[in-house]
C-alpha cells in the first residue's frame, strides 16, 4: 500500500495503461485535483469524475488500500502539511535559541537537500535530457525565487544551444510568450509549494498544446507535475525562513551537463563559439 502521495501517483501512472476506462477516469481526478479529493465526500468525488461512487471503493481497493477513506487519508495528509506561511517561519527564526548553530545547521540542512535530490534524479535527468535534446524549441519558466534557477539553466543552455527561451512574462506578457510554444517544442517548469499561478498556467498550456513538460519541482503530484513527461524531484528543507533552492539549482546544472554530454562534438563547437563571441565582444574584464 503506498505511504505517501508521490508514491500514489507513481503507483497510479506504472499502473494507468492496464486500468478499465472508469477507473483510469477515478485515478486521473486524483491526480489531476488533489484539493478537491481532500475536502469532498466520495459520492461528490465521483459526480466530478463522472463515474460511479462504487468505482471509486474498487479502484481504492485496486491500489493497495482497503477502501476509500484509506486512500482519502493520503490527499487530507497532503493539505495538513502545507508549508507554513514565511512569516511564521521568519518568526520562529527570530524567537529561536539555536542562533550560534544556525550557520551549521543551514549548510547541513542543504547537504542533506543534495544527497535527496541526486538519490531521487540521476535516472530522471537521462530521461529528462533525453527529451529536450529531441525538441525543436525548449522553453523555460520560473517565477519568484523560481526565476533564478530557470534563468540558470537557460543561460547554460543556451550556450551550446541557440533554440532555447526563457519564459519571463514581464509587463503582463506572459500569454504572448506561450504562442510560441508547439507539439514539438519542449517546456521546463521550475516550481515548489506554494506554486505560482503562472508556472501552473505554463504548464497547462505546454500540455494544450502537446509540447513535452519537464517539471522541476517537490513533488510528484504538484500542479506542474501531474502530467509531466518527466518529473525532476527536489528537496527543499532549510532552517531559515525560505525553502532552499540548492537542489533544484543542482538538478539544472546536472541536465545542462547531460544535454552537452549528449550533443558532443556539435556542442562543444558551439559553445567555443560562444566563448569566443563574449571574449572578443568584450563581456569579461581582460
Amino acid at each position: 500500500m503506498p505511504e505517501t502521495l508521490d508514491q500514489l501517483a507513481a503507483l497510479i501512472r506504472a499502473r494507468f495503461a492496464e486500468m478499465s476506462p472508469q477507473f483510469q477516469a477515478g485515478a486521473a481526478f486524483l491526480l489531476d485535483h488533489p484539493d478537491e479529493v481532500a475536502v469532498l465526500s466520495m459520492r461528490k468525488v465521483a459526480e466530478h469524475a463522472q463515474i460511479q461512487p462504487a468505482a471509486l471503493v474498487r479502484l481504492s481497493q485496486q491500489l493497495g488500500f482497503p477502501g476509500w477513506n484509506e486512500l482519502r487519508e493520503l490527499f487530507v495528509a497532503r493539505v495538513r502539511t502545507r508549508p507554513e506561511p514565511l512569516t511564521v517561519r521568519a518568526r520562529s527564526l527570530v524567537a529561536g535559541t539555536k542562533k550560534d548553530t544556525f550557520t551549521h545547521d543551514l549548510l547541513a540542512a542543504q547537504h542533506h537537500n543534495l544527497e535527496a535530490t541526486a538519490a531521487d534524479n540521476e535516472r530522471n535527468v537521462v530521461q529528462a535530457a533525453r527529451v529536450l535534446r529531441k525538441a525543436r524549441h525548449v522553453y523555460v519558466a520560473g517565477f519568484r525565487s523560481c526565476y533564478a534557477v530557470a534563468f540558470g539553466f537557460g543561460y547554460g543552455y543556451g550556450l551550446f544551444r541557440s533554440s532555447v527561451s526563457l519564459l519571463t512574462g514581464e509587463a503582463g506578457t506572459l500569454e504572448m510568450q506561450l504562442r510560441g510554444i508547439t507539439r514539438d517544442s519542449a517546456t521546463v517548469v521550475v516550481s515548489f509549494a506554494p506554486y505560482s499561478m503562472e508556472a501552473a498556467r505554463v504548464a497547462e498550456v505546454a500540455l494544450e498544446k502537446g509540447s513535452r513538460l519537464i517539471a522541476i519541482t517537490d513533488s510528484a503530484v504538484s500542479p506542474i507535475a501531474l502530467n509531466a513527461d518527466s518529473t525532476l524531484i527536489f528537496s527543499h528543507e532549510s532552517p531559515s525562513f525560505f525553502p532552499s533552492l540548492v537542489g533544484a539549482t543542482a538538478i539544472t546544472e546536472s541536465l545542462v551537463a547531460r544535454l552537452l554530454a549528449l550533443e558532443g562534438a556539435e556542442a562543444i563547437e558551439q559553445l567555443e563559439l560562444a566563448e569566443r563571441s563574449l571574449h572578443a565582444k568584450g563581456a569579461y574584464v581582460p
